[in-house]
C-alpha cells in the first residue's frame, strides 16, 4: 500500500499565501516497497490546493487532503511524470489520508479540467528562470514567493511562443 515518507513540515513565507517545505517528505506510490517515490525538495514552495477563493468554505486551501496537494504542486512544478500521471498519484494519496470518496472526486476532475492551466504556468514559470525550490540561508520571516500571477505568466509564456515562431 501506498505511504507518505514522513510528516509534512511547511514554514510560511510572508506573502501569506506560499509554504515552503522544510523537512524532507515524500509520497512512495503504489506498493510499499516497490521503489517509486517522489521526494519533494527541501525548500520547495507550495500553495497547498489551488482552490479559487469562492470555494474556500467547501474546500479550503488546506484541508485533510494539504499532504497529497505538496505531492501534487511537486509534481506538476517538476514535470517528470505526465499530467495525467501526478492527477491519478493525487487521487491515491488523497485516498491514504481518508479524504471522503465524494470530496476526493471532485478535486481530482477539477485538476483533470482545470489543472492543464497550472501545468502550462509552471512551464512557463521555468522558462522565466523563476525557481521553486529556495536555498535555506535564503529564508528570512519577510521572505515572499515573487511568483508573478497566473494571468501575466500565461501572457507572457504566449507572447514569447508568439515571436518565435
Amino acid at each position: 500500500m501506498s505511504r507518505f515518507t514522513d510528516v509534512l513540515l511547511v514554514s510560511p513565507l510572508a506573502d501569506g499565501r506560499t509554504w515552503v517545505v522544510s523537512r524532507d517528505f515524500g509520497y512512495e506510490v503504489g506498493e510499499e516497497g516497490k521503489g517509486d517515490i517522489v521526494n519533494v525538495a527541501l525548500g520547495f514552495e507550495t500553495d497547498f490546493a489551488s482552490i479559487p477563493r469562492v470555494f474556500w468554505i467547501v474546500l479550503p486551501k488546506w484541508g485533510r487532503y494539504g499532504n497529497a496537494s505538496v505531492i501534487h504542486d511537486w509534481l506538476y512544478w517538476i514535470q517528470s511524470r505526465s499530467r495525467r500521471e501526478a492527477d491519478d498519484i493525487f487521487l491515491e494519496a488523497m485516498g491514504i489520508l481518508n479524504v471522503r470518496a465524494l470530496k476526493k472526486r471532485l478535486i481530482y476532475w477539477a485538476v483533470r479540467g482545470f489543472g492543464w492551466i497550472a501545468w502550462i504556468r509552471n512551464t512557463a514559470d521555468r522558462e522565466a528562470g523563476y525557481e521553486r525550490v529556495r536555498k535555506y540561508e535564503e529564508l528570512r520571516a519577510t521572505a515572499e514567493s515573487g511568483r508573478t500571477g497566473t494571468l501575466k505568466r500565461l501572457t507572457s509564456h504566449a507572447v514569447r511562443k508568439m515571436t518565435r515562431k
